[in-house]
């Protein structure tokens, strides 16, 4: 009997044993599941964290990534995958990946300026990027990214722009110094004195070009041309166009045609249009051979958001290559520098066509080819209603050497157009 008593004792005890390691295992087993796991720090997970940081990534205009004690990835913003610093949850800059370890053995904020390529081709200008790592409580680091390449290339433009302007400037006025000298010591030789005050009033004439187009330039990028919009006919614009560069085109025998432009009108400002227009016709005088053609057209298109004036000066001249066809819109960007001295050019007249078409909510392109001449297309808004007729879309125009047609560029484009007008 007391044996029996004692096996039951012990099973007893031996049962609540049992019951108690298996709610402790049951207890561990919970207290473990709720342990942050390394799924958890994957990209996006918030648990990973200390309060509130989640937040403020989340503001941040910079590219920001978080990285634990094994770079892994834990956060990562949309930025930062953009400009391409994250790749399959690991941080793909070599560079930053070496700051990051040593912010993380020694706590100190480490800084550094890099020009990493870009994602996709390689082709393009590198990204130049700012990135700044710290320590994010005692195991993870913090990166923040900050995108310069558009800072860089508008400081690049602004010192160009003022290394450019001086040189302009320089030029005439150095000139004009030692004519007026040379008038002086020829004081006594009318034909010398003559001729060099000939030569002073071309300088003084490029002078007063340059600061003209400086103040238009400054013009066009400040003031908004639709305050004082107005309908303008299309034909009085080229037919002012025309007459600005009648006697250029005179001299060097070049033919200057215009057709499409009647009963068409853009909406903006008359002098903005007309100064644009014309710079374009001159730059198309000035860069032909002699016994040339240069053609103005114009046609109505037909785009979403309503329709658009499309003008189309082509030349036959040198053409510009494809590197330089980037880069003819930028101020003081020559094609030939050497040609754009003969003629007086100042390399301002197209960032003002731009900076016109833009704030009259259109656009200036260019179609050329090297040795065939080049086309630059001018489209605006078109002033009043849509009219119900047919219309006509495609490529720039350019002039067809042979019959004198017109027809869409590039070349090889079927479309035709009528011969237009040829003015005197």
């Amino acid at each position: 009997m007391d044996v029996n008593a004692a096996v039951a004792a012990a099973a007893a005890i031996a049962g609540l044993c049992t019951g108690v390691i298996a709610m402790l295992a049951f207890r561990w087993s919970e207290r473990d599941q709720k342990k942050p796991t390394r799924t958890s720090l994957r990209p996006d997970s918030n648990g990973a964290l200390p309060p509130g940081v989640d937040t403020v990534l989340s503001v941040l205009s910079s590219s920001a990534v978080v990285l634990d004690e094994s770079d892994g990835v834990v956060k990562a913003s949309s930025a930062a995958y953009a400009l391409g610093l994250v790749r399959g949850g690991r941080l793909a800059v070599e560079p930053m990946l070496h700051m990051a370890r040593d912010t993380r053995r020694d706590g100190e904020i480490r800084q550094v300026e890099l020009d990493l390529p870009r994602r996709g081709t390689g082709r393009g200008e590198a990204l130049a990027v700012s990135a700044r790592v710290a320590p994010l409580g005692s195991r993870l680091v913090l990166l923040l990214v900050e995108d310069l390449t558009e800072a860089r290339r508008i400081e690049a433009v602004r010192r160009d722009f003022v290394a450019n302007v001086s040189h302009e400037l320089k030029t005439p006025v150095g000139a004009l110094s030692l004519l007026s000298e040379a008038v002086m010591d020829a004081s006594d030789d009318p034909e010398a004195v003559e001729r060099f005050a000939g030569r002073m009033q071309i300088e003084a004439t490029r002078l007063t070009n340059l600061v003209q187009e400086l103040i238009d330039l400054s013009r066009v990028q400040n003031d908004d041309p639709l305050e004082d919009a107005e309908p303008v006919r299309v034909d009085e614009l080229v037919a002012e166009a025309i007459d600005r560069c009648r006697q250029q085109a005179g001299t060097k025998q070049i033919t200057m045609a215009a057709g499409g432009t009647a009963e068409l009108r853009i909406w903006g400002n008359r002098g903005q249009l007309a100064a644009a227009l014309g710079n374009l016709v001159e730059n198309a005088v000035n860069y032909s051979p002699a016994r040339t053609r240069v053609g103005i057209a114009a046609r109505r298109l037909a785009v979403p958001g309503g329709d658009q004036i499309e003008i189309a000066v082509t030349d036959q001249g040198i053409g510009i290559s494809e590197k330089d066809r980037e880069r003819v819109f930028e101020r003081f960007y020559r094609v030939d520098p050497a040609r754009s001295r003969a003629t007086g050019g100042t390399g301002l007249g197209l960032a003002i066509v731009k900076h016109v078409a833009a704030s009259h909510g259109g656009e200036v392109t260019v179609w050329s080819s090297e040795g065939q001449g080049s086309t630059f297309t001018l489209r605006l808004p078109e002033a009043g209603s849509a009219r119900d007729r047919d219309r006509t879309s495609g490529g720039p125009l350019i002039v067809n050497g042979d019959d004198g047609t017109y027809r869409a560029a590039p070349p090889d484009t079927l479309e035709t157009f009528p011969a237009p007008e040829v003015l005197p």
